[in-house]
Formats: structure tokens, sequence, C-alpha cells
């Protein structure tokens, strides 16, 4: 009886000492939680100035579009801050994928040797922070009188809060808090072969939709005596490409009204729209009408070729599109001659279009010197500066994420003198740019949490998979969908972030660590106490017999 006597004591210190943890820790009251996303978001204590007497070296990952332009204006970039700050020395890595700058990161978390500043995009940033203190908050950074946006004691011209444009500055935040700047930004963008298209007997809409665009592409599908397609007189045809079809299926959902996911972080994509969405596609690219980038190749390459009409995506592509682009990928007499027009993407409700907002965004990693956190701070806050911003959005059809570039009288003027030449005004590129900046107002992001990237990756891969399923002669139905779904699920681990995991969230919060410790001891304790009362009663039972 003492043994069971102590295993209830046990238990009951126990439970005593969860009640007090979860109090303290944010569980049972609005307040508590309150003190826990307060104790969150002040992981990093600006320091009270920046010691420019002190030497730091900084590492800044970026990317570049495989545009030796855009590695000058980085190299400059640096070269200036370097001038400005003598005693900050920046170290320059350039990627050509982001996906390889987000593996990099994640295994570097492991041995601490993060980047000091990072190209990188929410959904990434979101699985940094499963670390502690990995990502250093901005909003204390961002509003510093001294050296926050513009500060005082900058060296540099830096934007205040106010002149970047809110819509991308929101972008950057993740449960209510600030941990990205956005650096560029981008839509997704179709490029008709207006010629094709008005060769097939059609005129192009003023807001383009799915009805219309399959509709011609049906109509291009044609074939000659010979086997060539009427519309091309060639072999070759892909009417429509898309190349990112997580967008595609993300745009669609968001056109329709129906689920991807919410700020809780459930998974809501495997609905009974997307399905239907997913057998409409598999419908056309079985006809022909319809392929990926990943099956079929970059849709510049298929568009200036002539052997593709509707050609989908990013703005920031755009000087690769067209019978005139400054950047080809094809041999010169592949090409052919045709006009080239810049529409949004299609939509199902052409009076209420919606878009993507994408792009690259900056975030800044937190080390153990303050002082050098500061550094990289205000590097980040340089990348902003109206010479970095407008020269970069010039490589490609980016549009500046601040006002101050975007109504300077150089990026005025620079917009101004589209079609002047095929470089630097290339009428595709700065339409597309334009295109960006006058729908602004139209366009979304989706929420961000860890496994978010998963799920956008998942997107992508419901269209990838029924597209090859049906080039491959497999019957796509319902029974089909059903399965991937499932596939789905289990390959980007998607089980453990759906409506359950959201309601238990809800209800409970998030745990902290001490607080998990002792309920899983509680329950062994409890264990303990129940193989104590059957042992002793089967000890009880064996003297009875034997008596």
């Amino acid at each position: 009886m003492k043994i069971l006597k102590f295993f209830i004591a046990a238990a009951l210190l126990l439970s005593l000492t969860i009640t007090c943890f979860a109090g303290c820790d944010g569980l049972s009251s609005g307040e508590s939680e309150e003190k826990q996303e307060s104790a969150e978001k002040a992981s990093f204590t600006v320091p009270e100035g920046f010691d420019i007497s002190k030497q730091h070296e900084i590492s800044f990952w970026a990317k570049n579009d495989t545009n030796l332009t855009q590695v000058e204006i980085y190299k400059k970039a640096v070269a200036d801050f370097e001038a400005l700050y003598p005693n900050v020395k920046v170290k320059l890595k350039l990627y050509t994928d982001y996906g390889r700058i987000y593996q990099d990161v994640i295994t570097n978390i492991a041995t601490k040797t993060t980047p000091d500043v990072c190209i990188t995009y929410p959904d990434h940033i979101a699985t940094y922070l499963t670390g502690n203190d990995i990502v250093v908050p901005l909003d204390d950074l961002m509003a510093d009188e001294k050296y926050g946006l513009g500060g005082s004691e900058l060296k540099f011209d830096s934007p205040s809060k106010d002149e970047i444009v809110e819509k991308f500055l929101l972008e950057g935040k993740i449960d209510s808090v600030q941990y990205a700047l956005p650096f560029m930004r981008s839509t997704e963008a179709c490029y008709v072969n207006k010629t094709y298209v008005e060769k097939l007997g059609f005129t192009l809409p003023e807001t383009l939709t799915w009805e219309f665009m399959w509709e011609v592409a049906e109509a291009a599908t044609a074939k000659d005596e010979n086997g060539n397609y009427k519309v091309n007189g060639q072999k070759t045809l892909i009417p429509v490409i898309y190349k990112s079809t997580d967008n595609m299926m993300i745009q669609m959902l968001r056109q329709k009204g129906a689920g991807y996911s919410n700020e809780d972080g459930e998974v809501l994509l495997f609905n009974d729209m997307t399905e239907s969405l997913l057998l409409d596609i598999a419908k056309h690219a079985e006809s022909g009408e319809f392929s990926t980038f990943k099956i079929s190749s970059y849709p510049a390459n298929f568009l200036n070729a002539g052997q593709c009409i509707f050609a989908i995506d990013s703005t920031a592509g755009a000087t690769w599109m067209g019978a005139d682009a400054p950047l080809v990928d094809i041999p010169e007499e592949s090409m052919v001659d045709f006009e080239t027009v810049v529409m949004t993407i299609p939509q199902f409700d052409p009076e209420n279009p919606v878009m993507i907002s994408q792009g690259p965004s900056l975030c800044v990693f937190n080390k153990d010197d303050p002082q050098r956190v500061m550094a990289s701070w205000l590097f980040t806050q340089f990348l902003l500066t109206n010479d970095v911003q407008i020269a970069y959005s010039q490589t490609e059809g980016y549009a500046p994420v601040t006002d101050k570039a975007q109504k300077s009288a150089e990026y005025t003027d620079y917009l101004s003198r589209e079609g002047e030449d095929n470089q630097l005004y290339y009428d595709i590129k700065l339409k597309a740019t334009k295109l960006l900046i006058e729908n602004t107002d139209k366009t979304f992001v989706t929420p961000v949490f860890n496994g978010s990237a998963s799920l956008r990756n998942a997107a992508g891969q419901l269209i990838e998979e029924v597209t090859k399923a049906v080039r491959r002669n497999k019957k796509v139905d319902n029974a089909f969908i059903e399965d991937l779904y499932v596939r789905m699920q289990s390959l980007y681990h998607l089980e453990n972030i759906g409506e359950d995991a959201g309601e238990i969230k809800q209800e409970f919060g998030a745990l902290p660590t001490e607080s998990v410790a002792l309920i899983v001891t509680l329950g062994a304790v409890w264990v303990g106490i129940g193989c104590y009362v059957i042992i002793d009663w089967a000890k009880k039972r064996k003297k009875q017999k034997n008596s």
C-alpha cells in the first residue's frame, strides 16, 4: 500500500504542476496567451545603436534568373553598401533556384550556419520558424527611430514603412509578426499568340476567360490531311501550356470561392471543387489542348516557335516571351513571327478578376551577436532603396515593392518608353509589369504556416498527375481522383495538418515543451498505478485460491 500511496501522491503533484504551467504558459486564459505571444515576438532585442567600429562579415544568399544583369546589380548593391559601412563585409552567394536556397537553409539550421540575409518565400520562412529564434522578427527593427525604415541615423535613403506597398508588406506577416520584407513582386500573365487566335476566327475579349481559352484550344487541334496542325502548319502544337501548376490550382480555387487552406493551417485542398477542376483539366489534356512545364518544357519555347497559343507564366519571365524576345532558348531559325498580347490569367468571373501575388522576400537570420544582426538589417533595408529596386525591376517583368520607387521620376520615365527597343524597353516586359501594377488590388496570397510549402507542392502535383495519367491512357475518373488525394496527402505529409489538427489547435493552443513532458510523465504515473493495482489484485486472488 505504501507504493500505491506514493504513485497517487506523485500523480496529484504532477497534476497540480501541470495546472500551474498551463496558467503560466497560455493554455487556459487569453491574458496568458498574449504573454506567450509577446515572448515569442521578443526573440530579438534591438540594440541602442550600431557600432561602426566593430567589423562584421555577413552572408547574403540570393537568386538570379540566369540573368547576368541581375548578378551585376547584386554586386553593385554590395559594393555601394560596403562603401557606406566600411566595417561590414557582405559575402554574396548566388543560386539559380529558390528550392535550392530553401534546402540549404534547412540543412544549415542544424549546424547553426544559416546565412545572415536570404532571398526566399514566406512559405519557406514558416518552415524555418520551427527552429527557435532562427528568423528575426522585424517589427521592432522596422519601428526603430534611428535604424528602422526611414531611420534618422541611416547613411542611405531608406523607404519609410508607409512607402512600401501595403499589400506587399502584409505578405511577410506570419502569425501577425513581420518576418519578411518584400524584395520584388510579380504575378502570372497569359502571353497570347494573337495572330493564331484571329486565324482561328476568334477575337480576344477584354478579359480572358477559361471558357474562351479552352474553346480556342479545341479549335486549334484540327489537323490537315498530312497530319499537320492547320493553324501553324507544324507537327507540334500544344495550345495551352502552364508553367506553375501549383499557382494554376490555387488561383482556380480562389476564383471559384473554394477551399485551399485557412489561417489556422487547415488543409482544405482535397474537396469536391478540386475534383471537378481536375476532371476538366484531364479532359483538355487528353485532347491534346493542355500540358505543363514539367511535362513538356518552358511555355516560352513553344510560344516563340509557333507551337503554343496561350503560354501562362510569371510576369517575371516576360523577357523570354514573344517573337522579338531579348532572351530565347531556341535556335533563331525556329522562331516564328506573330503578335503577342499580354493578358491577365484566365478567369471564371471576368467581372471580378483575381490573381496571385508572388515574388521573392527578404528575411534576416538570428545570430549570437546583436550587432551582426543590425548589420544584416541595414543591408536588407538597403536593398529597398530606389537604385536597387528600379535597376532590378528593369531586368524582368517585376514591379518595385515601394511606392517610393514606383512613383519616382526615373521609373515613370522607364515605363513610358515601352517598345523603344527590344532590350531595356522591350514592350512585352513593360506591359507585363504594368499589368501587375494596375491590378495590385486584385491580387491575393495564400495563408502561410508550417506545411504551407508542402501544400503548395501538392496542389500543383494534382494537376501534373492527372495530365500524365491521360497521356499514358489511364482512366481519370472519381475513383482515380480519390486515390490521388490519398497518395498526395501521404507524399507531402499532409495528414496531420488537416481539420482535426486545426480544431485541436483552436481548443488547446500550442502546448509548451515543458507541459508536454509533464503530461507524458503523468500518463506514465497513471499507467504505473494501473499496473500496481492489477498486480496486487492478481496476488490477492492467487492467495485466495491457495488458501
